[in-house]
């Protein structure tokens, strides 16, 4: 996994519009949206490129090799909503 974001999130999607490959769900537009209490990055199509990382204003998105080790759980977290 390249990048992850943490429950910082504000889910304002701006991390979206950067994204050039689409990684980032939910949408606004995904079944759901409302009752995800964040963003996740899909660890299979992220290509490291950190055009997301930037423009969150919440500093909600970490380099993996970077993640607080109190956020640790959050690769587990990003993974898991791409296998549901």
């Amino acid at each position: 996994m390249a990048h992850v974001i943490v429950d910082t999130c504000t889910k304002d999607q701006l991390c979206v519009d950067a994204c050039p490959n689409g990684s980032i769900h939910p949408t606004s537009d995904d079944a759901g949206f409302e009752n995800e209490p964040q963003m996740y990055i899909n660890p299979e199509e992220c290509i490291d490129c950190g055009a997301c990382i930037s423009v969150c204003p919440t500093n909600s998105i970490y380099p993996a090799e970077e993640l607080p080790e109190d956020k640790a759980e959050f690769v587990a977290k990003n993974a898991a909503y791409f296998t549901k």
